[in-house]
């Protein structure tokens, strides 16, 4: 998916169940690695932190490294 360079992405609002689009977009960017990540791909995040994840490697990291 080719993304424009004027498209900043969704703001979303992370629950424990779910997350709320804020701003709407087709995308988040990953905290740890930068990339974007389709929302009908979004499988990890963190409600503490209220950051998105790429994979489950990246978020056990960072909430590893918070502790």
């Amino acid at each position: 998916m080719l993304m424009s360079s004027g498209d900043d992405g969704a703001k979303l609002q992370y629950g424990p169940n779910g997350f709320r689009v804020l701003r709407a977009g087709n995308h988040v960017y990953c905290a740890m690695s930068g990339v974007p990540i389709p929302l009908d791909e979004l499988r990890y995040w963190s409600v503490e932190y209220q950051e998105a994840y790429a994979t489950p490697q990246l978020a056990t990291q960072r909430l590893t490294e918070q502790s």
